[in-house]
């Protein structure tokens, strides 16, 4: 049996993100499956798999070609695969040679994970969730979502992605903010029609044949 990537996921944007990744590094041959986790049954807070990943959160990536080394936070993944397999740079900058394309690209993947997701996740409990209508915390995490997507709106002013030279280039940052960005319902925004910028970096991203496939998975 050859060895390949096993990646624990479930339809979640996070789990989205990796699922992007390894659809393009399948033009390297790089061979994956998929453990879909369920859950509904708190698959995710079982034994066996909270060795695997001590946050019990999805997704993990097992590499069995590094002993079934696992690694376990998105970005960390996404920039695992990256360093191994994008051995052109086609979608990603070589650190040494490209070092400020590369702070960039760092730069604004940290900024999703630090801004996007976890607003974007507060406005959705709050608008969709909650159990009791608490008005003041909702008003708070929309308007802080819709902010960040002003942010994102900036940078793409005149560019077509948010790292490197002239108009950029499609890389992990991109794909690291493109399952989130598109929830912009579930945090309460009605459309990206304030922010045209990010909009048609939504339909660019939506374009690529990977970003189709991987966000198909599981």
């Amino acid at each position: 049996m050859s060895k390949k990537f096993v990646l624990y996921m479930a339809g979640t944007p996070n789990s989205r993100k990796v699922s992007i990744v390894l659809e393009l590094h399948a033009r390297y041959g790089v061979d994956y499956q998929i453990h879909e986790i369920d859950m509904s049954k708190n698959e995710h807070k079982e034994p066996w798999y909270l060795k695997l990943n001590p946050n019990g959160r999805v997704p993990t990536l097992v590499d069995q070609f590094r002993n079934d080394f696992a690694i376990f936070e998105s970005a960390a993944i996404e920039l695992y695969l990256a360093q191994h397999f994008d051995r052109d740079f086609n979608f990603s900058f070589d650190p040494v040679r490209n070092p400020v394309e590369y702070s960039e690209m760092l730069q604004w993947i940290f900024f999703t994970h630090s801004g996007i997701g976890p607003n974007l996740a507060q406005a959705a409990y709050f608008v969709h969730f909650a159990t009791e209508d608490v008005p003041h915390a909702k008003k708070r995490f929309i308007d802080e979502v819709k902010r960040l997507y002003g942010i994102y709106n900036t940078r793409l002013e005149g560019r077509h992605y948010f790292a490197g030279p002239r108009d950029g280039l499609y890389t992990i940052a991109d794909i690291n903010a493109y399952p989130l960005v598109v929830l912009y319902a579930l945090g309460g925004v009605e459309s990206l029609d304030e922010w045209p910028n990010l909009k048609a970096w939504v339909r660019r991203m939506e374009a690529h044949p990977a970003v189709k496939a991987g966000m198909t998975k599981p």
